[in-house]
């Protein structure tokens, strides 16, 4: 039994991307003297123009030529994808309420671009065509099929039918990688300039496309909880970025952004301080544009970061010598901040567990009480016996309501001499 031919369509649909042109690299196409188009024949000068040859030299090329796509190609997250639809009446006869509908399938959603809830075009005379022209910012990434349907109604009443699909692939553009860092993390000489409850965000955005791009913005959005200060910029230039007027960036390079993180204060308090655990810090939000000149778009996801454990007290040094003389003392000022919820009677822990540095003071002095978030600052003095780098420094505090032991191992570093 034969299968039943399905019958022709009264119109055809055509769809076209809408893109810049790409550059390619023409090579020049050379013959061997035994070859056919060999010594410059004339069949040999009908082809090389069309090769990118450069007259009166055979050897050498144009260089990059601009290419118009051939297919759907790719298209990177974050870009516009732009396309024009095309339904033509290619037969002699006049067909009634035709209605064209366009809808991009994901991996996880179907969305409607064009055509719904749309009203169908009263007639389509022959040799007439409907046109469009759809836009749609991509978010997603993986294969996306975009689906046409036309519907309409021929002379003889029946009712047409028919879709195309076209796929195309959504890529990654950058590869972001973030890096958070403390205060207490930094090297010690930088840490006198700072203050400890700072935290700064190292981001690298890495340009993974196949051409170059410009960034033109990359900015961090933070959350309420949070205010930021960029620290890419010239000081005192009128605020010019530090890479110039022109970031670019070829592919495959690299462009580090740091930024510095402070905690808002809570209503009736005059200092913030960071959250405990996992905590949202915000969005970074990357604009580029293309060689040619097409605009790309890109935000992360919620940066989130894990405060580091520091316990019921933070230990943090605001002032201590780079080199001592041997057999000598010296003065270092610690900072002692409350990061619990209740008050503490403090009392210090002098230990002198390594060789090459002694404590100079009594063990077991009482601090006084420590309210949540207070902080209370303490000079020690410190008698250095071997010479050469000293790393390991303990101290320790103790909460004499709570029985509880904190304390703090190679959290300075100095060099005695003689």
């Amino acid at each position: 039994m034969e299968t039943p031919r399905e019958k022709e369509h009264l119109l055809s649909l055509k769809v076209m991307r809408l893109t810049k042109p790409s550059f390619v690299m023409s090579s020049p196409v050379l013959g061997e003297p035994q070859d056919v188009f060999a010594n410059g024949t004339d069949g040999f000068q009908d082809v090389s123009p069309r090769l990118g040859t450069v007259p009166g030299l055979p050897a050498a090329s144009l260089g990059e030529l601009l290419t118009l796509p051939q297919n759907f190609g790719s298209i990177y997250l974050g870009e516009t994808f732009s396309c024009y639809v095309s339904v033509h009446n290619d037969s002699t006869q006049t067909v009634k309420d035709v209605l064209v509908k366009t809808d991009l399938q994901t991996s996880s959603q179907r969305l409607a671009l064009s055509g719904a809830g749309a009203t169908p075009q009263v007639q389509l005379d022959p040799e007439s065509c409907i046109d469009e022209v759809i836009q749609h910012e991509v978010k997603e990434l993986g294969t996306h099929i975009l689906v046409c349907a036309v519907s309409y109604n021929p002379p003889s009443g029946d009712n047409m039918y028919f879709r195309k699909f076209f796929k195309f692939q959504v890529l990654k553009p950058l590869d972001v990688k973030t890096k958070f860092y403390s205060t207490e993390q930094l090297p010690m000489r930088m840490r006198a300039a700072l203050q400890s409850d700072e935290v700064y965000l190292e981001a690298q955005i890495q340009n993974i496309t196949q051409s170059p791009m410009c960034i033109e913005k990359v900015s961090l959005e933070p959350t309420a909880e949070y205010s930021v200060t960029e620290l890419n910029l010239k000081p005192n230039i009128n605020s010019s970025s530090i890479f110039g007027d022109i970031t670019y960036v070829n592919p495959m390079d690299t462009r580090q952004y740091l930024y510095r993180l402070m905690a808002q204060p809570p209503q009736g308090s005059e200092r913030g301080s960071f959250t405990k655990g996992v905590s949202s810090i915000g969005k970074l939000d990357i604009v580029w544009k293309t060689n040619l000149g097409e605009r790309g778009r890109l935000q992360t996801s919620p940066l989130q970061r894990v405060s580091p454990g520091c316990g019921d007290i933070k230990l943090a040094v605001l002032q201590i010598p780079d080199s001592v003389t041997l057999q000598s003392s010296f003065k270092l000022i610690c900072k002692l901040t409350s990061c619990c919820e209740r008050t503490m009677d403090l009392k210090l822990i002098l230990q002198n567990s390594v060789k090459g540095l002694s404590w100079m003071g009594i063990s077991g002095k009482q601090l006084g009480k420590l309210g949540p978030g207070d902080s209370i600052q303490i000079e020690l003095s410190v008698l250095s016996t071997v010479p050469g780098l000293q790393v390991r420094l303990q101290i320790g505090c103790s909460n004499v309501w709570a029985y509880l032991v904190n304390s703090w191992e190679n959290w300075g570093q100095e060099i005695a001499s003689r």
